[in-house]
């Protein structure tokens, strides 16, 4: 199947697979100028070995400690592969896996064994993230059950380093990541979503880079053992695969990260005007071709949070077809005629509740499944379907 883009007048036809690729391409090169931008070298890429942004945090291990936290054996100053001087492949074994991204790295803390992310955040580059957190950190926003800011446990100043702080947040996983099981389990996902961004907006904040990537969920009571940091699938000691429950039995709370582009605003400005600035979504259309032109980023935060449901469930799932007429408003080109947090919250709550249970109760099944997939899943899912339905579930996991 072609998709047709459009980028500052001029057209191309390219497979979704190809815009898939483009768009993992870009993630990788943002995050390459992120890490030389934070520790101005280039990654190491053998196996196994400590990349030049793992090398920042070894140094601050023993302050980090003295703070409460603890990084794992990778990052500590007596550090010993545990494959050296065996047969074993690094990627076989815990310690064997660098992070993903140098910005943000994985802890625990001391007092209480909670597993934490450390973010770093350049002052200088991005002045207004840490305000913009704690804003939703203080009462009585802090403790409003429809805030789904992540929750800034702590800010720490890295000694020696004036730019530089590390925001202390609970460790997070990718909100997609189990795939969802029931219609049920992505509506709940969905009205957590919408209630959060309005929750922003009423406060008077654009997150202006509201990206599936910058969606996670709080996922400790989802697993049955602790996940490890970097290879979600195993056991945090890598001594086999993390079991989990499905989202019906332990509904996760999602959340909104990486407030480095968010802005907030003066209540009285009810129409705020910005200049576009490009997050991970490049399709926005109203920056297209208006680069040099101030925008209310409130409308856009509207086409990004649409457009994730849109990539990421109706192109590639099946059965989401209530949720078209909604998403088609969200996402359309004119930002002024794109509905309000306000309308989108009412209309989904009515869309929700016209659905029924025995709809809320079916598996999400992709587009790509082949045949065994779907015997198999299917299978397993109406075992687990009729067991919450002896149980009296309801169709709809709410997270309380």
């Amino acid at each position: 199947m072609k998709t047709a883009t459009f980028s500052r007048g001029k057209s191309s036809t390219k497979t979704k697979a190809e815009l898939k690729a483009e768009e993992a391409a870009e993630i990788q090169r943002r995050r390459a100028r992120k890490e030389l931008e934070l520790f101005g070298q280039e990654r190491d890429r053998r196996p196994g070995a400590l990349a030049a942004n793992e090398t920042w945090w070894c140094q601050q291990y023993l302050w980090l400690k003295s703070q409460g936290y603890l990084l794992r054996s990778r990052y500590a100053p007596d550090w010993v592969p545990s494959w050296e001087g065996t047969q074993r492949n690094p990627f076989a074994c815990e310690d064997g896996h660098s992070v993903r991204f140098g910005q943000v790295l994985d802890a625990t803390r001391i007092s209480d064994g909670l597993y934490v992310s450390l973010k770093i955040v350049k002052k200088s580059q991005h002045p207004h993230e840490v305000e913009v957190g704690q804003c939703f950190m203080s009462e009585p926003l802090a403790s409003h059950p429809k805030n789904h800011c992540v929750p800034f446990l702590e800010v720490l100043s890295p000694p020696s380093d004036e730019d530089r702080q590390l925001i202390v947040m609970p460790l997070l996983l990718p909100f997609a990541h189990p795939r969802f099981d029931t219609y049920g389990e992505v509506m709940e996902c969905f009205r957590q979503l919408f209630e959060g961004l309005l929750f922003m907006h009423n406060n008077h904040v654009a997150h202006r880079d509201c990206v599936r990537m910058n969606i996670m969920m709080d996922a400790k009571d989802l697993y049955v053992e602790p996940y490890h940091p970097v290879v979600h699938r195993m056991k945090r000691d890598f001594s086999g695969r993390a079991r989990h429950y499905t989202r019906m039995k332990r509904p996760p709370k999602y959340y909104f990260i990486d407030f480095g582009l968010s802005r907030r605003y003066d209540p009285r400005e009810t129409t705020p005007l910005e200049y576009p600035i490009f997050g991970g979504d490049k399709s926005v259309p109203e920056f297209q071709n208006n680069a040099d032109v101030p925008l209310n980023p409130f409308p856009t935060d509207v086409y990004y949070l649409g457009n994730v449901i849109r990539e990421e469930f109706m192109s590639t799932k099946t059965g989401f077809e209530f949720l078209k007429p909604l998403i088609d408003d969200m996402v359309q080109n004119d930002p002024n005629a794109r509905p309000t947090m306000n309308v989108v919250v009412e209309r989904f709550d009515l869309i929700r509740q016209q659905l029924s249970t025995w709809k809320l109760r079916s598996r999400v099944p992709a587009r790509d499944e082949g045949l065994f997939e779907i015997l198999y899943r299917g299978a397993t899912h109406w075992r687990r379907r009729i067991g919450l339905i002896v149980k009296r579930a309801p169709a709809v996991p709410r997270f309380q």
